[in-house]
């Protein structure tokens, strides 16, 4: 039937113009800008914060109470047992967290939302302070990137959307606080906001016009977190120093690459494993967090080192890893791999950089003792590299933030290592939500909030 031939008052209700959506705006470029500056600052604050918060955490759980209990109940049990005690306690705190709190996203979940719709809900902010605090302080092979990734993103763009802006320049905004969160962790201002804008990818950096405001939010948090902190600019780690690099370093770099994918896929099948024996438990979230905790508690009893999410072991590694010999190194090496695939599957928050480091710092000085002809400082800092990048697809931020970390100057090396990886295992995704600003959203496989953010496996390439 013809509209004309419809009731009259039909006619007025189809003539009447739709309501229209809230109008969005756009920040000139000094406007983005200064809001960028802002973010910056304010993520340095909460970095601030969330580390004296988590540092004070730590002492409490691993010094004062340890030391509490030995005056109270004097012997030699807890001493024996504390570390899994302590742990499993701790998951059974994350379950609960989880439980009452609800399900904060992980590392998938920012990814998704970063390209649709933008911005990170600030609704399971307070879900993922708590949780993930709970998660590093019980020992769990997650560090406090992913955390600080989600909190400051969610401000970025809750920011951007409460000036009602347009989707681009809340994706910016957002990525500024992802940017001052990694910035502040990573102690390399440029590593840390490149590694921000590739993550949402699997083949390179896409949102290129959040590059300059990203740095400058990285570079600020930086400012403000080291200046609050007190902790050194410059490089984290103090390598053994290598000799002038020659061909044949570049060529090492290239194997070592080659066998840093290798690991990876090791890690993968470890990973689904661990997965699928979990599967009958995901819907148990206290039950599967303790059990996890416990888990990880019983690993660190035959290897101490996998304790933690590994920035400080790394240290243990440099200094000490030559006197464990090749097969624990190797054996320390599939226990972290254990431990993180434990602590991922078992609900704890947090991230799995540092976790992943750790991997390819012990496997890089087995292989440096098995070849001699392989200084020590190229095995480590390549297999961390590769490693990495295998699994987050981050070459060329993780090239300039182990640089500066590392403290070495063998970036041509460090970047073939990763090159070489990232091409051997495009097909090996850990983040599913991974994919290309063009392709629109539905046509991946999405984060599900009910079950683990991350898993493992070859996939269709977005």
């Amino acid at each position: 039937m013809s509209l004309t031939s419809q009731d009259p008052s039909m006619i007025d209700r189809a003539e009447e113009p739709t309501p229209t959506a809230v109008e969005v705006r756009d920040l000139t470029y000094n406007q983005v800008i200064f809001w960028a500056a802002a973010i910056g600052i304010v993520g340095g604050i909460v970095a601030t914060a969330y580390y004296y918060l988590l540092e004070g955490s730590m002492h409490l759980v691993w010094h004062r109470v340890p030391e509490l209990l030995q005056v109270q109940f004097p012997g030699d049990f807890l001493v024996k047992n504390y570390v899994w005690i302590a742990a499993s306690v701790g998951g059974l705190l994350v379950g609960l967290t989880l439980y009452f709190m609800g399900l904060p996203g992980e590392v998938a979940f920012v990814v998704d939302k970063v390209h649709d719709p933008g911005r990170i809900d600030m609704k399971q902010t307070p879900a993922m302070i708590v949780a993930s605090l709970f998660s590093i302080v019980a020992g769990g092979s997650a560090g406090p990137e992913a955390p600080l990734v989600q909190v400051n993103g969610s401000i970025g763009g809750w920011l951007g959307t409460r000036m009602n802006l347009s989707l681009p320049t809340v994706r910016i905004l957002t990525f500024c606080g992802m940017s001052a969160a990694l910035g502040a962790f990573f102690g390399a201002p440029l590593g840390g906001a490149l590694f921000a804008l590739e993550l949402p990818h699997r083949r390179g950096l896409e949102y290129y016009e959040a590059i300059i405001p990203a740095v400058l939010s990285a570079i600020l948090s930086f400012t403000v977190f080291r200046f609050s902190t007190g902790l050194s600019i410059g490089g984290m780690y103090h390598f053994e120093s290598i000799p002038p690099l020659t061909l044949m370093s570049l060529l090492e770099g290239a194997v070592l690459g080659a066998v840093g994918a290798a690991v990876a896929l090791l890690f993968v099948l470890i990973f689904r494993v661990v997965g699928y024996l979990t599967e009958p438990l995901h819907h148990q979230t206290i039950v599967l967090a303790t059990l996890g905790g416990l888990s990880i508690g019983l690993i660190a009893l035959m290897f101490p080192q996998t304790l933690f999410f590994g920035e400080k072991q790394i240290d243990t590694v440099i200094e000490q890893g030559a006197t464990y010999g090749i097969a624990l190194l190797l054996m320390i090496g599939l226990a972290k791999m254990l431990a993180i695939s434990c602590t991922l599957h078992s609900g704890f928050r947090g991230g799995f950089i540092f976790p992943l480091f750790y991997i390819g710092s012990v496997v890089g000085l087995a292989i440096s003792l098995g070849f001699p002809q392989i200084h020590p400082t190229i095995g480590m800092v390549c297999l961390m590299a590769a490693v990495n990048v295998a699994i987050t697809k981050t070459p060329v931020s993780t090239t300039v933030i182990l640089s500066v970390i590392a403290d070495t100057s063998m970036v041509p090396v460090i970047v073939i290592a990763s090159f070489t990886s990232f091409l051997l295992t495009t097909e090996v995704s850990l983040i599913k939500t991974q994919r290309s600003r063009m392709v629109p959203a539905g046509e991946y496989q999405p984060a599900n909030s009910d079950r683990p953010a991350v898993s493992f496996g070859v996939v269709e390439q977005a």
